[in-house]
């Protein structure tokens, strides 16, 4: 290769080029090998651009506002509190000496209780509840037999300040608090008087301090005991005795008498009374003998309604003669219906005799029972008499 003569002014200016451009690519190697010295080997650098989804403003973020939550509460139950700090969960009864201290203790907050009528008239200030943070407290101090009962809590449901009781969710106990000198709860009635209605249940509140005293259930005239066949007539030692399906015999005065022991004693005397009771509003039908009468003539409306046998039904009338003061003239009757169960057919028949133009209109029936009443209605209208052809 020749070489290039580099003497003399463009000599001098070429050099200076060539070493202006090996300066330049100088600076751009080592820029190059830091770069790559900060670099985790076997790692691509991570691109500088922010991430999706997250600000780069460094002020405070907006934080969503939480849904408001219904307040529930936890599954409720009842302990009863003994001394020195014991505690058992509850039956369905428990018993408490008279004199003694009852304290029960329902999981829950808040919780609401339920006490004997006896106590929630007058109490005496012997009873006291108290709310905790988890759980309230019943409290009630001399006990007597007369506080003998059902005591039930019942866990609330809250939504801010709007609270109410779940029914649904009640635990209940009855406690008896056995006295050795009253038998029965003590009460201040020496008669009471309890309606028996048809195929409706009635109790005779035949309630006793200890389930330990054996009650059996007596009629005063002719004195006899009742039998107690546990289908006709049951008995519930936190109850008293159920008649399920009362009849007319059943009628008269009754009393219980508890036994326990050498002590026997007798309850308030119950006066049943059999009313007959319907087990619907009465169905009546209406018809009258013509739909169009000539004035003159005679007019018949006939009200009728079936139901139980010996039950009453009223009938009541509504008329056009009533606005001129026309007297009410009506026939009642009742028939028995022959064949099935024992039913009978009321009846009430309006009579209008001598009918006149003010007669024409609607005609109400309304037949009444011990459940209600029910009405219907028909129309009659008055025709002038014929007059009569000329010879």
């Amino acid at each position: 290769m020749p070489l290039v003569n580099l003497s003399g002014s463009k000599g001098r200016l070429v050099l200076s080029v060539l070493l202006f451009c090996a300066v330049i690519f100088e600076l751009a190697h080592c820029q190059k090998d830091a770069q790559e010295q900060r670099t985790t080997p076997g790692r691509k650098p991570k691109p500088s651009h922010p991430k999706l989804g997250k600000s780069t403003n460094k002020g405070p973020r907006a934080v969503p506002a939480k849904p408001k939550i219904k307040a529930t509460s936890a599954r409720t139950f009842l302990t009863q509190v003994f001394n020195k700090g014991k505690f058992k969960k509850v039956g369905e009864t428990i018993s408490v000496q008279t004199g003694d201290t009852l304290e029960l203790r329902c999981r829950g907050k808040p919780v609401q209780w339920s006490v004997p009528t006896y106590l929630e008239e007058d109490d005496d200030g012997r009873l006291r509840t108290v709310q905790h943070e988890r759980y309230g407290l019943l409290t009630l101090v001399n006990t007597t037999g007369a506080d003998t009962g059902e005591y039930s809590c019942y866990p609330m449901y809250c939504e801010d300040t709007d609270c109410r009781k779940e029914y649904d969710k009640a635990v209940k106990v009855f406690v008896f608090f056995p006295d050795p000198q009253e038998l029965f709860v003590p009460s201040s009635e020496y008669y009471k008087v309890i309606q028996l209605r048809t195929n409706w249940p009635t109790l005779l509140p035949c309630q006793v301090t200890s389930p330990e005293a054996k009650v059996t259930l007596h009629r005063e005239f002719p004195p006899a005991e009742v039998a107690v066949d546990g289908t006709e007539i049951s008995f519930n030692v936190k109850r008293g005795f159920t008649i399920h399906r009362p009849r007319p015999y059943h009628a008269g005065p009754l009393y219980c008498v508890a036994s326990l022991g050498n002590l026997r004693q007798s309850s308030t005397k119950y006066m049943l009374i059999y009313v007959n009771y319907p087990m619907a509003p009465p169905a009546p039908v209406i018809q009258a003998s013509s739909g169009s009468v000539t004035v003159g003539g005679d007019l018949r409306v006939t009200c009728s309604a079936a139901g139980e046998q010996d039950v009453l039904v009223e009938f009541n009338w509504e008329y056009p003669g009533q606005q001129i003061g026309r007297p009410l003239n009506t026939q009642e009757s009742i028939t028995p219906v022959v064949g099935g169960a024992a039913r009978q057919q009321s009846q009430s028949v309006l009579l209008v005799e001598e009918v006149r133009d003010v007669d024409q209109g609607t005609y109400t029936c309304t037949a009444h029972n011990l459940l209600g009443a029910t009405s219907v209605s028909t129309t009659v209208a008055v025709v002038p008499k014929a007059k009569p052809k000329k010879p």
